[in-house]
């Protein structure tokens, strides 16, 4: 099924849902509220409703569109899409990964709808999530169903290290008092040698230590056994994890060294030495603190 299919079937499915559930009242609103109301186009909407009209379920009258009968499950189509939890997962990895790929970056704008199509989900999954998201003060709304990504400065820089050396320090401490038979440090003893591994090939293959930046820093915070550090982890995976705006000119070189740091910190933790895992962790913080802010230096130049 094609991606303008699918789409016209989810709104299709989105559309008799409201109306079943009196979101939608007769008459129905105009075909451009329909179109704000859903994130689709007016083409899309009119397709909708000219299907519906079809059903027996509107019937037109002058420029409006009335509805005649409740609709029930055989006016739609089998689910073309996974559960909105389910897609709102998909997305949050999509949205990372296209400021990743530099697909977003500090100044561009774009729209719920683009971004629908692009992860392929529904446009309503993309609009809470990035109302939630737009909290960190890293996108904007232009206007309806717009956005822009924002710029950050040093100042906004230094309050994210003051939350993650808080969070991360707080949480390693957690980590070197779990106890003997938790298998997290079962998991440490393979992320290490998942690490070990990645140094051998980072020369080719750099750009994937995102990934296991995040699976590190993940299995450190998950110590604190708080929900709250787990929330705060989505904004440091944007900053730190993607590289946001950062200059790639040494991205080999900042890798390696986080690599070589990383496994400074786990060698210290499994060997159970609290006082050189906090070092080395502090290390690791003041390290990315300073590239970080050499990278706003050079992007503001």
């Amino acid at each position: 099924m094609s991606r303008t299919q699918n789409l016209r079937h989810n709104v299709i499915n989105q559309m008799i849902d409201g109306i079943s559930k009196g979101h939608i009242l007769s008459p129905l609103p105009s075909q451009a509220a329909l179109a704000e109301m859903y994130g689709i186009s007016r083409t899309t909407v009119n397709h909708t409703l000219n299907y519906l009209h079809e059903q027996g379920v509107l019937e037109k009258v002058n420029s409006h569109y009335l509805i005649v009968r409740a609709p029930d499950e055989s006016d739609g189509f089998d689910s073309v899409s996974k559960p909105l939890e389910e897609q709102t997962c998909i997305f949050e990895r999509a949205f990372f990964h296209m400021i990743n790929q530099r697909k977003l970056r500090a100044g561009d704008s774009f729209t719920e709808l683009q971004l629908a199509r692009e992860a392929m989900v529904s446009p309503i999954v993309v609009r809470e999530f990035l109302l939630r998201f737009c909290r960190y003060d890293l996108i904007e709304s232009v206007r309806r169903g717009q956005w822009r990504m924002k710029k950050f400065d040093q100042d906004y820089a230094e309050k994210l290290f003051e939350l993650r050396e808080m969070l991360e320090t707080h949480a390693l401490n957690k980590f070197m008092n779990l106890p003997p038979e938790d298998e997290r440090w079962l998991q440490a003893k393979e992320l290490l040698d998942r690490h070990r591994q990645f140094r051998h090939t980072i020369s080719d293959n750099y750009r994937m230590f995102s990934q296991l930046d995040q699976a590190f820093h993940t299995l450190i915070l998950s110590a604190a056994a708080n929900p709250f550090f787990n929330q705060s982890l989505e904004i440091i995976s944007v900053i730190f994890h993607f590289h946001y705006q950062w200059d790639e000119r040494d991205l080999k070189q900042r890798n390696i060294i986080a690599t070589d740091e990383h496994m400074a910190i786990l060698s210290a933790l499994i060997c159970r030495n609290d006082l050189n895992a906090m070092r080395e962790m502090r290390r690791h913080l003041d390290t990315a603190k300073e590239s970080m802010m050499h990278s706003i230096s050079q992007y503001a130049d």
